[in-house]
C-alpha cells in the first residue's frame, strides 16, 4: 500500500506538468499562432495580385521607406549610446549613476502614448519650443523629427539592458590588464570588450530594431497621420482598416508579420549565443579563482 501511494506520488508531478505543458501550447496557438496565420491568410485572401497591388501601392511604399529609415537611424545611435552607457554602468563608479540606470529604463514604465504627448508639449506649436521652431521653420511634430524622436525614445533601454549584464559577466580583469600594458581606452574597446559582448550587442540591436519598425502609440500621436510623408507601416495598417479596405490592410499587416518572424528566427539564434558566452565568461571566472586561490595556498602554508 505505501508502494502504491510513493509510485503514485512519484507520477502525480508528471502528470500535472504534461497538463501544464498542454495548457500553455494551447494558449500559445490561441494567442500567438492563430492570429499570424488569420493575417497571412487574408493577406491573400482576394488573390496574390491583390496582395501585390497592396504592397507596391505609392502610400504602402512610401510607408515602408519611412520605417526602414526610422530603423536605420535608431539602430546605429542605440548602438553607440548602449556601448557607452553599458560602459559607464559597468566600468565607472560616480554620483548618479543610479539615477542614470532609473531614467534609462524611463521607456518601460511611461505609455508611448504619453510619451508621445511629452514631444507635442515639448516640440508642438503650442508647446515650450513651438514659438522657436516656428520662428526658424523648424518642424519636428506631424514630420519625420517627430516619428524619429518618438522611437528613439521608446527604444532607448533595448541594446543597454542587453550589454549590462553581459559586461558584468566578463568582468573587467582582461581590459584591467590590457590597460597595465599600456592599451588606450579605444584599443580596450575595440580589441578585448566588444568581440565578447557582440552577441549581446547583435540581440539588443535586433529587438530595437523590431521595436522600432513595429512602434505605434508614440509615433501615432506625433506623426499627424500625413500619407506618404510620416505614415509608418503600423499607422499605414490604421488607415487601411480604418478605410475598410481590408484585404490591402491584411496584405501591408502581413509584410509586419514577416519581419516578425524573421526577428523571432534572429532573436533565438541570438540568445543561444548570448548564453554561450556568459557561460564562457562564468567559466573563465572560476578558473581564474581557481588559479589564484592555487597560488595563494603555498604562500599561506608559508606565511603560517
Amino acid at each position: 500500500m505505501a508502494e502504491s501511494r510513493d509510485q503514485h506520488a512519484r507520477e502525480r508531478p508528471h502528470g500535472l506538468g504534461l497538463a501544464v505543458a498542454i495548457t500553455s501550447i494551447a494558449l500559445l496557438c490561441l494567442l500567438v499562432l492563430a492570429p499570424l496565420a488569420i493575417v497571412l491568410v487574408e493577406g491573400f485572401a482576394d488573390g496574390v495580385g491583390t496582395f501585390v497591388e497592396a504592397v507596391t501601392d505609392e502610400a504602402t511604399v512610401s510607408a515602408l521607406v519611412l520605417t526602414l529609415t526610422v530603423v536605420a537611424i535608431v539602430v546605429p545611435f542605440h548602438t553607440v549610446f548602449g556601448i557607452a552607457a553599458a560602459w559607464l554602468l559597468t566600468r565607472q563608479d560616480f554620483r548618479g549613476k543610479a539615477l542614470l540606470g532609473t531614467l534609462i529604463d524611463l521607456p518601460f514604465t511611461v505609455s508611448p502614448v504619453v510619451s508621445g504627448l511629452l514631444f507635442v508639449l515639448l516640440f508642438g506649436a503650442r508647446g515650450w519650443l513651438g514659438p522657436w521652431l516656428r520662428d526658424h521653420e523648424i518642424r519636428i511634430v506631424y514630420a519625420v523629427p517627430g516619428v524619429v524622436l518618438a522611437t528613439l525614445f521608446v527604444t532607448l533601454p533595448f541594446v543597454v539592458r542587453e550589454l549590462v549584464p553581459t559586461m558584468e559577466a566578463i568582468g573587467r580583469d582582461e581590459e584591467e590588464a590590457a590597460a597595465s600594458l599600456g592599451a588606450g581606452g579605444w584599443q580596450i574597446l575595440w580589441r578585448i570588450t566588444l568581440p565578447r559582448v557582440r552577441w549581446a550587442l547583435f540581440y539588443g540591436c535586433v529587438l530595437c530594431g523590431a521595436r522600432a519598425a513595429g512602434e505605434f502609440g508614440a509615433v501615432s500621436v506625433v506623426s499627424g497621420h500625413v500619407r506618404g510623408e510620416t505614415n509608418t507601416l503600423p499607422l499605414h495598417v490604421e488607415i487601411l482598416w480604418g478605410e475598410y479596405h481590408t484585404a490591402a490592410a491584411f496584405s501591408v499587416a502581413t509584410m509586419l508579420a514577416a519581419s516578425g518572424l524573421v526577428t523571432l528566427v534572429l532573436r533565438s539564434f541570438l540568445e543561444r549565443r548570448v548564453r554561450a558566452s556568459k557561460r564562457a565568461a562564468s567559466a573563465a571566472a572560476d578558473a581564474s579563482a581557481a588559479v589564484a586561490l592555487g597560488e595563494d595556498t603555498p604562500m599561506k602554508g608559508a606565511l603560517s
